[in-house]
């Protein structure tokens, strides 16, 4: 019997600046309840806020940026990955396995070059 292992997790997601306060809550509240709905564990999330994306994405420059820690077991993050690409205000994410937890983030703009 194969036993379900768990893992420490951190997604990024990048939620469309267009949507109004109420709906980016909603569209981000979306996300955590399917981790939640798989089994999974929210840690610690750092809110970003709004950005501008490094280079255009289907012509959005900017986006709002969340950073989530959680834990969830491993055959969970496939069914998560199909439930993003069909996430209409999710502009981009990204989900790696992680050691620890991260209490703070420093988050550097961009330099742009003259």
């Amino acid at each position: 019997m194969k036993k379900n292992r768990t893992g420490l997790y951190e997604g990024m997601y990048i939620l469309s600046a267009t949507l109004s306060e109420d709906s980016r809550k909603k569209a981000f509240d979306k996300i955590t309840d399917g981790i939640a709905q798989k089994g999974g564990v929210i840690r610690k999330l750092h809110e970003l806020g709004r950005r501008k994306l490094a280079y255009s994405i289907d012509g959005k420059r900017e986006g709002y940026y969340y950073v989530l820690y959680f834990d969830a077991p491993t055959s969970a993050i496939d069914e998560l990955w199909k439930e993003y690409h069909l996430h209409e205000d999710l502009i981009r994410f990204m989900t790696m396995r992680v050691e620890n937890v991260l209490e703070s983030l420093e988050f550097k703009p961009l330099k742009t070059v003259a």
